[in-house]
């Protein structure tokens, strides 16, 4: 098996650790500041996950941001967050506070007068309680989805594996979660189905790489720690170009719907970027050496070192 190992990642594990606890602790600081903090939120939450109402309008023609807002103004309703996108000719109003039948429609109407007939609107309004329910129910979705996922592995491969699996994917979750809270990133449901795909493609990724840590671990006589990373080392540079394939891949989708798609799709495409990017890198640089430190307990210390495998 002896190829060549052009980086040893189970002897440079410790920095790979260091880098993402530090990444995890500044998420939980936030965390901690948002519990502490009433004025602070520790996500900046979309209409899903906030009670509002957002009012989605197509105009027909090209508009300026200035007069859309002072259209606003005059209806006696002004938004908390307003985005003209499209080709100029698509207007996006949210407002904190959930808008009755007659006030959407005195909002609707203003653009109705002014521009025609023409004038298409969409409205979505979500009161607190229902705020709180989806709130929950994503959290649920996010922790049964990750459950199954460590029922799975466990059974198909071994607990070792489950354990290094489910450990790396809720840090890639995190991770996302992190970034959109310290860049105060708007979370919404697409947020939500971004991590869970977030979590599939890097659970895929991790089991490609540790199925090959098994299959090499079948020809392999580890008697040392030593020949335990020789063949976790091996397996990763077996699989890495599939696995940089695949992310490069699927990365060109998502970073053409954040430049070429609408702005409700933005924040989706930018949390599956920044989700392959953490999928990846776990995938390679923290399930591996997490499993190794579990595996590498079953070697007694007296043993000889020798390590053959097939070629």
């Amino acid at each position: 098996m002896h190829s060549k190992i052009h980086y040893d990642f189970i002897k440079n594990r410790n920095l790979f650790f260091i880098g993402s606890i530090l990444i995890t602790l500044v998420g939980l600081v936030m965390l901690v500041i948002a519990t502490v903090s009433p004025k602070v939120d520790f996500l900046h939450y979309g209409v899903d996950f906030k009670a509002g109402t957002t009012i989605d309008l197509t105009i027909g023609k090209s508009v300026e941001k200035a007069e859309v807002e002072k259209l606003f103004e005059d209806a006696g309703y002004k938004p908390s967050v307003l985005t003209i996108g499209g080709n100029n000719d698509r207007v996006s109003a949210r407002f904190d506070e959930t808008l009755n039948d007659d006030s959407v429609k005195q909002v609707t109407g203003a653009f109705t007068q002014t521009y025609g007939d023409q004038v298409s609107t969409e409205v979505s309004a979500v009161s607190p309680d229902m705020a709180t329910e989806m709130g929950r129910k994503a959290i649920m979705a996010v922790a049964i989805a990750s459950l199954c996922i460590c029922l799975y592995v466990t059974i198909r491969f071994e607990w070792r594996f489950a354990v290094a699996a489910i450990i790396t994917i809720l840090y890639d979750a995190f991770f996302v979660l992190s970034i959109f809270s310290i860049f105060r990133f708007e979370v919404d449901l697409p947020f939500v189905a971004a991590v869970l795909t977030t979590i599939g493609y890097s659970i895929n990724d991790k089991i490609v790489i540790l199925d090959r840590i098994r299959e090499n671990m079948r020809f392999a006589k580890v008697k040392t720690e030593q020949d335990l990373a020789d063949v976790v080392n091996h397996s990763i540079w077996q699989t890495m170009g599939r696995s940089i394939n695949t992310v490069v891949t699927v990365l060109f989708a998502a970073v053409s719907l954040f430049i070429f798609g609408s702005e409700a799709i933005k924040l989706f495409a930018l949390a599956k970027i920044f989700g392959l990017v953490s999928g990846v890198y776990s995938s390679i640089c923290l399930a591996t050496p997490l499993w190794y430190l579990l595996r590498k307990r079953k070697i007694g210390p007296s043993q000889k070192p020798v390590l053959t495998t097939n070629p």
